[in-house]
């Protein structure tokens, strides 16, 4: 009898990494009005906060300011919530002791690393379509590169899946996680351009901003929309690229010496 080829390698089926992947995913995906609705909610928000006080200014690269304004709101949602992702699970593990089943597994560290940053991916561009979608109706948008926009937003995303990792790692309590959240990734990603072009600052906080990996990200997936960015999209993917190659070696150098994960 002739026998029947799996559809998948043979290592990919053996593995762990797509049933960790699988819990990952469930997780939010169960309290998805907290972990995609909410974020949503929140971004809109945002625009029609934003987007009523400074309907009045002057238009940049020769848009209204709500369509400049969207393309940031989106990404930023992306950026925090493949962030959250990743460090509430992890933390949330280690706290309730779960994590010790995780760590029983015939997982490699690599798998460990994609399963994770790989759900935060899911569910930061999820939040970002969702988001995309409600406030697309608000200004009309070009896409003039839509190419750069899915390049910025997959790189993006998995660079703050694993931030969150080494976040969730380093962590010993929730409050230590918040800390991270709130006087990191909230402060860099505000003060990316989210909300103006930074050419509109003055000389000292312009040279600031290019130190300021977020807005490299930022400023690359508006370029996918409006064909016009403030530094050039190579530029910034290479600053982009470089980032996620320090970032990943960092969480995968943690996850294979059991760095506060194996006491």
């Amino acid at each position: 009898m002739e026998q029947v080829k799996p559809l998948l390698p043979e290592a990919i089926i053996q593995s762990g990494f797509p049933a960790l992947f699988r819990k990952e995913v469930k997780r939010f995906y169960k309290v998805a009005f907290q972990t995609v609705a909410a974020p949503i909610l929140t971004a809109v928000l945002y625009l029609l906060i934003f987007g009523h006080v400074l309907a009045s200014s002057p238009k940049i690269y020769g848009y209204e300011y709500a369509a400049f304004l969207i393309p940031g709101l989106v990404m930023m949602s992306i950026l925090q919530n493949a962030f959250a992702n990743t460090s509430s699970s992890i933390i949330q593990s280690k706290i309730t002791g779960n994590l010790v089943f995780v760590l029983l597994a015939p997982l490699s560290h690599i798998e460990f690393f994609a399963a994770y940053v790989g759900a935060a991916m899911i569910r930061g561009l999820s939040v970002g379509i969702g988001v995309f979608a409600v406030t697309i109706w608000f200004a009309q948008i070009p896409l003039e590169a839509p190419l750069w926009i899915c390049i910025f937003a997959l790189l993006g995303s998995a660079l703050l899946g694993a931030m969150g990792l080494i976040a969730g790692i380093w962590a010993d309590k929730y409050d230590q996680l918040a800390a991270s959240q709130n006087f990191v990734i909230m402060p860099a990603t505000m003060l990316s351009g989210v909300f103006y072009s930074i050419h509109s600052l003055p000389p000292f906080w312009l040279q600031v901003s290019h130190f300021n990996p977020f807005f490299y990200m930022i400023d690359g997936f508006r370029y996918g929309f409006f064909g016009q960015s403030d530094v050039s999209p190579y530029h910034s993917l290479a600053a982009l690229s470089i980032c996620l190659l320090i970032v990943t070696w960092v969480a995968l150098s943690m996850l294979k010496k059991g760095y506060k994960l194996r006491h």
